[in-house]
């Protein structure tokens, strides 16, 4: 949240070693004025009482109508049940917001309701005001046979009243590849306009809704309108197939979580990336887990997906800028970006196609699994459109090398593309997780033939925006040679068929940003 010229930041963290330890689960709390450099203060939230003594988890913060900062959160008890507490800043003068207080009432939400898996009730979100005045939040569950977004009321968020039909839920026996709804986040959006909405405001025309859960693997979401009658999310388009919905970000990005930056005046949201070694080298670094880098989120002109881009804030990193016009790509040519340090680096790139004829038929079957459809048509297999795109962390033999890149298919109606992050060759170093993510977006090619590519590296981090961020794609990676041998190669490439034209190419050397320095909280 933003809170007196502060960004704060708070999250799950074991503060006795690098591994996921029930019981020991605290919230940390990190405070920023730039998004970018990062001050660690001491945890804010800590498991010492039976409604939380088996761990502090998911929750969200929110702003009361007075300016007070207030954070409700998910507690678990000795008996595994998961109930909703709710504690307030003892100072709230203090803009670093250092000290927080449970309330005496905790838990403030319990699992009462029929038919609840006790053990499945967790994560309230931001709360916002309802046309009524009263404050609603939602919590996710699992009732019987149908997970649930449940839908609470207050009128001083203290005391809270389970409104008799959820938010929005599905029945689990009629959807294919669906669990339980975790890590539950609800915003406004209007379409085309990449100004974030306080959801406490009054709803403008035209405003569409979000309703974004963690499920599976992923977080995905669904886009329709808050029915202010019926006190209901109502989607646009209801797909009984979980793995056809949409997706926050189709690779290592789990239980994201938005909020509106009053200062800025736009939604910002950024997710969990987890380690893909091993344990033993999580304990040997001393940490696992990072945030990605935090992103403005909107909602595009055809009010259908959501798009997302870096905040203009880590621009300031940029250092060495070098740039590159009017290449031309054949195919089987590799143009090598020299002149930037390719451990942490962000490039932009894109790629403008000479013609659209050569694409290849699309099989709709592939957005079932667009992963196996990454690693069956990799950078390797010759295509009519693609792949081309950008191959990063390359060793010298190009025994390890991670590939971003697309292909372009044509159905009878319009063109997909397909984009991948291709981690399989990513490291040479065993017991690595080194998959192949992919997801797919719909491009308008006879209006625009260019396709547009950003791509962050920060060592093991590789966050890749595609198609001017319809498609985002995060990737860890562990190459032997960013240890090894301090240095490896980028590559522009096309290995389709028809020529990809390059009308402009930046790239940057990033500084290594500030972020939670040790002991950093003793300077303020």
């Amino acid at each position: 949240m933003y809170y007196k010229g502060i960004y704060h930041n708070f999250y799950q963290y074991n503060p006795h070693c690098a591994l996921w330890c029930w019981g020991d689960i605290t919230w940390g709390h990190s405070v920023s004025t730039d998004l970018v450099n990062w001050i660690q203060l001491e945890p804010v939230i800590e498991p010492d009482n039976p409604s939380d003594i088996d761990g502090c988890w998911t929750g969200s913060a929110t702003i009361l109508s007075g300016g007070q900062p207030v954070i409700l959160y998910t507690g678990g008890s000795r008996d595994k049940c998961q109930v909703q507490n709710l504690v307030h800043p003892k100072n709230p003068s203090d803009p670093y917001l250092r000290e927080w207080t449970k309330t005496g009432n905790n838990p403030v939400i319990q699992p009462v309701v029929p038919g609840l898996n006790r053990s499945q009730f967790r994560d309230p979100t931001t709360g916002w005001i309802g046309p009524d005045g009263l404050w609603r939040i939602a919590v996710g569950a699992e009732l019987k046979s149908y997970t649930a977004a449940l839908l609470y009321k207050s009128e001083d968020f203290l005391s809270w009243t389970r409104v008799d039909h959820p938010l929005y839920s599905q029945n689990l026996s009629n959807i294919v590849e669906c669990n339980m709804w975790e890590c539950l986040d609800f915003f406004a959006v209007l379409p085309g306009n990449n100004t974030g909405l306080d959801m406490s405001a009054a709803i403008l025309r035209g405003t569409k809704h979000a309703l974004k859960m963690s499920v599976g693997y992923f977080d995905k979401y669904l886009i329709g309108v808050y029915d202010l009658k019926r006190d209901a999310f109502v989607p646009d388009t209801i797909v009984d197939d979980c793995r056809l919905w949409l997706k926050i970000d189709y690779g290592n990005f789990y239980a994201s979580k938005s909020f509106f930056d009053s200062k800025k005046g736009r939604r910002i949201i950024w997710g969990w990336s987890k380690e893909a070694d091993c344990r033993s080298d999580d304990v040997a670094k001393g940490w696992a887990g990072i945030h990605t880098i935090p992103r403005t989120i909107w909602l595009d002109s055809n009010g259908k997906q959501l798009l997302q881009w870096p905040v203009d804030e880590i621009e300031s990193l940029r250092t060495n800028e070098i740039n590159h016009q009017g290449l031309e790509l054949n195919k089987g040519d590799m143009f090598e970006i020299n002149g930037v340090d390719t451990f942490q680096a962000d490039v932009e790139i894109y790629f403008e196609l000479t013609s659209i004829n050569a694409a290849e038929p699309f099989n709709s079957s592939s957005l079932l699994d667009p992963e196996k459809h990454c690693c069956e048509a990799g950078a390797s297999v010759h295509g009519g459109i693609g792949p081309f795109g950008l191959v990063i962390l390359a060793s010298n033999n190009m025994d390890e090398h991670t590939v971003v890149h697309f292909r372009v298919y044509k159905s009878q109606q319009k063109y997909m593309i397909l984009m991948c992050s291709d981690l399989r060759r990513s490291s040479i170093r065993p017991s690595r997780y080194t998959p192949a993510y992919g997801g797919f977006f719909e491009l308008d090619l006879a209006k625009e033939r260019k396709i547009s590519l950003r791509t962050l590296i920060d060592r093991s981090a590789v966050e890749s925006f595609g198609g001017g961020g319809r498609v985002c794609i995060t990737s860890r990676v562990y190459p032997a040679v960013l240890a090894d041998v301090g240095r490896a190669h980028m590559y522009a490439f096309n290995n389709g068929s028809a020529t990809v034209r390059v009308p402009q190419l930046s790239a940057w050397t990033m500084r290594k940003a500030q972020v939670n320095v040790e002991k950093g909280w003793s300077a303020i």
